[in-house]
Order: C-alpha cells, then sequence, then structure tokens
C-alpha cells in the first residue's frame, strides 16, 4: 500500500467531518485505511483541529475543584508543593518562560533567553508589564526573585537547583545576566518551574499574590479557597477570557466528581480512573488525559528501621504487583513503573532497565533476611497521594500470604504533605511531571535534594549529575542518565510501580483545555487559556 500527502481540500473535509460530532479516533482510522500514512493522518487532524476551533469568548466565571487543600496552601511560589499551589501560581504570577505542548521552553515573561557557552546567560525581559499594583515590571524584581532560592531562610522547594546560579546581576532595567557554575543547557527549561515565578522586588507579604498574572487575586483563604478575578492590564492581548475563577479543594473523588455532574463546579481535576465511569458517557462532561508521567511511590527512608535493614526495600519492590496496580487501580490508564522517575516518553528514558518483577517468594527471602519477616511494619497512605491507599492494600494482601504483616495507617488528606511525606519511616509520595532528568534527580535524588523522600546518599551520583548537566553531548548525556536511572531503582528506597496519566473532567462548555508536559490542568496553567462557551 503506497502513502499520499494531504492537502488543504482534505483538512477542509476532515474539519466538516468533526463539525458534524465524527470522534478523533474514527476519523484517523478512516483517514490510515484510506492509505494515509499515521504521520501525516496525526497532521491532518491537528490542523482539522484548529481550522474549525472555536473563537475564544470573554466573560464568564468558573469554579474549580482540585484534590488538596491545607493550612499550609501558600501564594509564595518559591514553597509551592502541590496542585492547589500552583495553580493559584500560574494565575496570579508569570515564569520568566514556559513549556509548550511539546515540551519545548516558550517566553513568558523573557523576550529572549540567551547564551553561547550555557555557562553565562542573558536574559532581556518584555517591556511594558506591569504587577497588579501597577509597579512595572523590571530586572530589578527578576534578580529579587532568582536570589530568593539561594536564601535558605527562605525555604525554597527550588533551592537545590537554584544552586547552581552563582551571580545574578542587573544589566540594565530590562536586562539580566545569570552565571551558573557549571554548564547548564536546561536553564530555560528550568526557569518554566512553578517555583520560578518572578515576584515584585523586596516582597515579603505573599497574603496578596501580587503578581504580573492574568488574574488579581482577590480573595485567599488557606485550606479553603481562592478567587482571581481578570487583571485588566495583562500584557497578553486578549487573555485572560475569564472574569474570575475559584479554586477550593474536594479530596474525595466522588464528592468532587458528583459535584461537576450537579453543576457545582465547572472543573474537577485528576479524577481517579475507576470514577470515570460516572462521566465518560455523559454528553455533557468532557475528559482531557494528560499522560506527562505522574506517578505514585511507595517511600522507604534509608535512615530510619525498617528501611536501615538491608533487603528491606528491595523486598518491597518485589512484592508490588504492578501489572495489577495499572490494570485494577489505575484502570489502565498508565503504565508499570520501573523505580525510577523518568518518563517512557522523554528522549532519556532508559528502554533497557526492567521493572522488577512480582516474585512474594524473593520478597519473603529478603524480609527474612532482613530479620523482618513476621513483623508488623505501618505504612502510612492517604487520599492525598492519589491511588496510595489501594496501593497499600495490594501489598498488605501480598504481604500476608508470605506471613509479612503491614498495616495501613490512612491518614487525612489536610496535613499529609506537611505532617507525613518526607517524615514517616515508610509512607507513599505523589510526583507531578517535571520537564528534564536534571530536574528530577536534584529535587528527588542527590544528596542535598529538597524532597529526598527516601534520603538516599550516593557521591557517585552526585558526580554524575554535575557532569550531565554540563554536556551538550546529547548522546553521552542520554549514556549518563541511563546509568543513573539504573542507580535509583537498585539502591534508592523509592519504589515507583506504575506512572498514571492525570484525568481532568469539565463541562462540555468549557473550551481551550488542552495537554500540557508539566501536568493535568494544563501544566496548572488552565485558567490563563480557557473560556465559557456562550
Amino acid at each position: 500500500m503506497t502513502t499520499r500527502d494531504w492537502s488543504d481540500r482534505d483538512g477542509a473535509m476532515v474539519a466538516g467531518l468533526m463539525q458534524k460530532g465524527m470522534g478523533r479516533r474514527d476519523v484517523l482510522r478512516m483517514l490510515t485505511a484510506g492509505g494515509l500514512a499515521m504521520t501525516s493522518a496525526g497532521a491532518m487532524l491537528t490542523h482539522a483541529g484548529r481550522a474549525f476551533a472555536q473563537t475564544p469568548v470573554r466573560g464568564g466565571s468558573i469554579r474549580v475543584a482540585g484534590i488538596t487543600s491545607s493550612n499550609a496552601d501558600t501564594l509564595d511560589p518559591a514553597k509551592a508543593s502541590n496542585q492547589t499551589d500552583y495553580i493559584r501560581a500560574c494565575a496570579f504570577y508569570n515564569r520568566l518562560t514556559v513549556l509548550d505542548n511539546g515540551g519545548l521552553p516558550q517566553m513568558d515573561l523573557a523576550e529572549s533567553v540567551d547564551s553561547a557557552d550555557a555557562k553565562t546567560w542573558t536574559i532581556r525581559l518584555k517591556s511594558g508589564v506591569t504587577f497588579h499594583d501597577s509597579k512595572s515590571l523590571t530586572s530589578a524584581d527578576v534578580v529579587y526573585s532568582l536570589q530568593r532560592h539561594l536564601d535558605e531562610t527562605v525555604g525554597s522547594k527550588v533551592n537545590s537547583i537554584a544552586k547552581q546560579m552563582t551571580t545574578i546581576r542587573a544589566v540594565d532595567d530590562l536586562t539580566i545576566e545569570v552565571g551558573l557554575d557549571t554548564a547548564n543547557a536546561d536553564l530555560p527549561t528550568i526557569l518554566a518551574l512553578h517555583h520560578f515565578m518572578i515576584v515584585a522586588d523586596g516582597t515579603t507579604d505573599f497574603t496578596k499574590g501580587n503578581g504580573t498574572g492574568p488574574f488579581i487575586c482577590e480573595s485567599f483563604e488557606p485550606g479553603v479557597r481562592a478567587i482571581g478575578v481578570r487583571n485588566p492590564n495583562y500584557f497578553k492581548d486578549g487573555k485572560p477570557y475569564l472574569d474570575s475563577f475559584e479554586h477550593f479543594g474536594i479530596a474525595d473523588n466522588s464528592a468532587r466528581v458528583n459535584a461537576l455532574l450537579s453543576g457545582d463546579v465547572h472543573l474537577a481535576s485528576s479524577v481517579k480512573p475507576q470514577y470515570l465511569r460516572l462521566v465518560e458517557n455523559n454528553p455533557a462532561i468532557a475528559l482531557v488525559t494528560t499522560n506527562a508521567g505522574n506517578y505514585t511511590n511507595l517511600n522507604v527512608r534509608l535512615d530510619l528501621e525498617p528501611g536501615m535493614k538491608a533487603g528491606f526495600a528491595e523486598g518491597l519492590k518485589h512484592l508490588l504487583n504492578r501489572e495489577l496496580i495499572v490494570n485494577s487501580i489505575l484502570r489502565g490508564v498508565g503504565e508499570i513503573g520501573n523505580d525510577q522517575p523518568i518518563p517512557s516518553a522523554s528522549f532519556y528514558y532508559n528502554h533497557e532497565l526492567p521493572a522488577k518483577p512480582f516474585d512474594p517468594e524473593k520478597a519473603r527471602f529478603l524480609f527474612e533476611k532482613a530479620g523482618l519477616l513476621g513483623q508488623t511494619i505501618p505504612i502510612v497512605a492517604s487520599d492525598a497521594a492519589d491511588a496510595s491507599v489501594e496501593m497499600a492494600t495490594v501489598l498488605q494482601q501480598a504481604g500476608a500470604e508470605i506471613g509479612m504483616k503491614f498495616e495501613i495507617q490512612r491518614v487525612p488528606s489536610d496535613g499529609y504533605w506537611s505532617n507525613y511525606w518526607l517524615k514517616s519511616p515508610v509512607h507513599f509520595g505523589n510526583i507531578n511531571p517535571r520537564p528534564t532528568p536534571d530536574i528530577y534527580f536534584s529535587l528527588l535524588y542527590a544528596s542535598d535534594a529538597p524532597w529526598n523522600e527516601s534520603q538516599y546518599r550516593s557521591e557517585a551520583f552526585d558526580k554524575l549529575l554535575l557532569e550531565a548537566r554540563g554536556l551538550l553531548d546529547l548522546e553521552r548525556r542520554k549514556e549518563i542518565y541511563h546509568q543513573m536511572q539504573v542507580m535509583i531503582a537498585g539502591e534508592a528506597g523509592t519504589a515507583i510501580p506504575a506512572r498514571s496519566g492525570t484525568i481532568d473532567a469539565m463541562t462540555s462548555k468549557l473550551k481551550g483545555f488542552e495537554a500540557n508536559p508539566l501536568g493535568g490542568l494544563m501544566g496548572y496553567a488552565f485558567s490563563e487559556h480557557v473560556w465559557l462557551e456562550a
């Protein structure tokens, strides 16, 4: 069978079919059956989708239900640590760069980010940008914002990443020079992290959310809700489209979905696959799945009992029935994980690193060798860490078959991230996607990582991290990252049994919503881009 190219006339035909209600999958099947190459068919669908996309409508307000909220909620982007914080940061502030749907950095507050050697970077700002209090954006604001991450007293979640910035200085009112300790070609991508939002020079009070973002903070009650109203002076023409949005947390999945079905909310984030049956055949509800590499992991602190016993963490990895977790808990919306954080779609993913097989007898041998077989081991789980309670139950049942006792300590979502995560000897985490291996490794596995969930320490790993960071030779960099993934899977106390897709459910009247490599809810930046159909 030969393939053929597509024309504008073909695209118009496909657009017409889609406007009449034919689904994307049906159109793709029709095109490929007719001899069109898969790549060309995909391109045609993208072109056609854009052709009949509705013109954004200005006005309206939406209510959004997230998965969590607590008294630790913050409007300080440097301290942001969960979905709730990221959503508000994206609404009230801007970054120097953002990632497009393909994962590539694009300019946001920056006009350009350039370097000749990947070590000394020049950042030029857009002119005419103002903060919500009418102050003009200048290089002093960027210098202050970046330097905050280096101040240990601030408690920035990206302090270890920011430490590579050895010099941050203003060249003129709209130009900043950033010098790194070693070359890092990822800097434009790093600056797109939610924590690197730009705040006004000298800001110490973050209760007002004074930024340059698309919405002005009208109300912020930690653990309760936040309300944002349109910024009339936003520097992006025509945006945002909404008049306002309200965001609050509903931890219970059933309650969150029912709030959407009843019309109490317009958007419900992170719907668990087992609740899809309630909404997937409802024409008034639209679903968007983002396969960006989210995962829930089981963490064993290697510096505490029982993690200090050699073999315990490895035994847990062999006792996790990964296939059951993907098929039953995630309802097939995910893929088996191999105990390291890089998603399979990444250029740097190690396809030669297998997932540990479900092997209860090997797990039994390791637990017995560690002197723990028959003891009762507490495992802390919470609805705050997606699917962790279900995963803990699978583990508990498998343990019972070999004489290993696990006590599931189910704790409330409120306060989980501040009271249990990183602290309990055996507990679950829930990691949102990150755009580069360096960011994953720096945040989670370097010896000084702020979110070192298992307290993994390896001088060899730290050395490889620094070496790979400055390499312009992508193949050599890939080789090192493969080696580091092997080290994590074999040495760290983090078990990553599966990677899950994020499913956001919304009223079909909410338009402009797309997937993003930084995670669900359009990388948490939905508020700037969506609109309500008239």
